[in-house]
Order: C-alpha cells, then sequence, then structure tokens
C-alpha cells in the first residue's frame, strides 16, 4: 500500500487532515488510540466551562501544568514530512484537528487550525485575544509555588492539561482578563460541546475543493468534525488515503488505507518521493 500512497501524493494536489495521531511522536498522547487519554480523561465540555467558576478554576490549574510541558514539544518527523511535501508542491495545505501549532512550527505555510491553537487566549466576554504566555506569567504570580508542588502528575493530555487530583488543585486561583476585568478567560481551542467558527469550516473546504485528492494523517475520524471532510472529498469522487494506526470511522471510504505508524510511513513516503533531507 505504501507504493499506492506515493502515487497518490506524487501526483501532487493533496489537502492533508490530521489528527491527534500527528503529534504522539512529539509526546502528546492522542485520544482514542491504545494509551489514548479518552480511556482515563474525560475532557471538561463548553457547557462545563462556561457555566461553573469551580469547573474554570479546575481547567486552568490542570491546563497551567500541562501548558508548561506541552509548550516544549517539538515538531517530530511527521510534521517536517508533511512541511516538506508542501514546499515541493505537492500538499496544497494542511487541516489540523490539533492544537499544538507544531504544524506551523515545522514550516508548513497552508494551515487551517480546525479547533484553534492553545497559545492564545479569548475573553468570552469583551472578545480580548491575548497570548497565552502572558497568562502563563499571571497565573504563576497568583499562585507562587503550585507548578513546583504539583510537578508531579498522572498524565499530559491531548487538550494540553494534566491529570490532577483535588488535592493537588486545592487553592490554585485563576486570573480576570486585563481589559474587561471578568472571569471569562478562555484557552483560544473549541471544547468538546462547542462549534467550530463557520469562516474556519468554510476556509477547510474551500482547501479541499481546490485539491485533488485528501490525506488523513492520525485521526480515527471519530468526531464529526473531521470526518464531514472525508465525506465531501467521497461525494465529490476525490480519492481519500487514511494513514493511521488502528481502525477510522472512514475505512470504507478510502481509496488507500495503511493502518500504521506515522514515525514509520512518513519517512518512507518523504524518501520513496525523493524529496530533500534538507526539507526543512
Amino acid at each position: 500500500m505504501i507504493e499506492e500512497l506515493a502515487d497518490l501524493v506524487g501526483a501532487g494536489g493533496v489537502c492533508v487532515l490530521e489528527g491527534a495521531g500527528m503529534s504522539t511522536g512529539s509526546g502528546i498522547p492522542d485520544y482514542r488510540g491504545p494509551n489514548g487519554s479518552l480511556q482515563r480523561h474525560t475532557p471538561m465540555t463548553y457547557q462545563q466551562f462556561t457555566g461553573s467558576a469551580e469547573n474554570r478554576r479546575r481547567y486552568w490549574g490542570r491546563s497551567h501544568v500541562g501548558w508548561e510541558h506541552f509548550r516544549r514539544a517539538l515538531p517530530n518527523d511527521a510534521h517536517r514530512t508533511v512541511a516538506a511535501l508542501e514546499r515541493a508542491g505537492l500538499v496544497t495545505g494542511v487541516i489540523t484537528q490539533n492544537v499544538d501549532g507544531l504544524d506551523l512550527a515545522a514550516g508548513t505555510r497552508e494551515v487551517v487550525e480546525l479547533h484553534g491553537n492553545l497559545d492564545r487566549v479569548v475573553c468570552l466576554h469583551c472578545g480580548e485575544v491575548t497570548d497565552r504566555a502572558e497568562l502563563a506569567d499571571r497565573l504563576t504570580a497568583a499562585n507562587p509555588g503550585f507548578t513546583a508542588r504539583v510537578e508531579e502528575f498522572q498524565a499530559l493530555n491531548p487538550d494540553g492539561d494534566a491529570d490532577l487530583t483535588d488535592a493537588q488543585l486545592e487553592g490554585f486561583a485563576t486570573v480576570p482578563c486585563r481589559r474587561c476585568g471578568q472571569d471569562a478567560l478562555k484557552a483560544d481551542v473549541v471544547f468538546f460541546g462547542e462549534t467550530v467558527p463557520k469562516d474556519r469550516v468554510e476556509r477547510c473546504f474551500d482547501l479541499l475543493d481546490a485539491s485533488r485528492s485528501l490525506l488523513v494523517l492520525g485521526s480515527s475520524l471519530a468526531v464529526m468534525s473531521g470526518y464531514r471532510f472525508v465525506l465531501h472529498a467521497a461525494k465529490h469522487d476525490q480519492p481519500v488515503a487514511i494513514v493511521t494506526a488502528g481502525p477510522t470511522r472512514g475505512d470504507e471510504k478510502a481509496a488507500v488505507r495503511l493502518d500504521a505508524s506515522l514515525q514509520d510511513v512518513l519517512p518512507d513516503l518523504r524518501q520513496r518521493l525523493g524529496l530533500r533531507r534538507d526539507w526543512p
């Protein structure tokens, strides 16, 4: 099947749809893999976050600790291969469901961050968008000694937070928006139960419509947020290739299907296509 994948990608005009499996090689876990976070962790929904100050406190406590580890993650061979494919003119753009910013860090230029980016914070009251690193500094100042006290935690999750106990979270204090003073700060990412902005979805469809094929990397396609692009491609007779470890919701729609690790397949694909090793 690697030969069929090389033929499809080598023909160019490829739109890439990425899931959490892209970043496992960078130390960020996925949701539904063999060691996926959903087996031990239920992400906070948008309704829970907006409906309770205590839930927001718990979210920001976990996220503050996780962020210190999350932001040190570096692009892996999968990210670098996609960037090289774009530079070679074979990939037209990337739709990523991940919020880690690693595609941009790897050098990919045309990236639609479908679910947002943890590097930003938005105020749900006044709409101000600020840098996450700035908020991290404010939370550190408001909670002296907190990160050192909870340095040991069970696991990091794909949405950037750490699994902490109630005892570890005791005493953690949030900070208000600097502009309006409201307790309404939220990571600029799409929570479970939240709707992806319409203009962002339309941009993804435009990117897909301008492409010849769709390549799914590291996604189980379990949620409609990503699966709709597979349905759209199949409806318009665009070949779909899927490279993901384990079964996916879109397997029956795939013209090419590899059940394998991206860290094995993508460097092999890069070599077969003769891409320069210094890209990027």
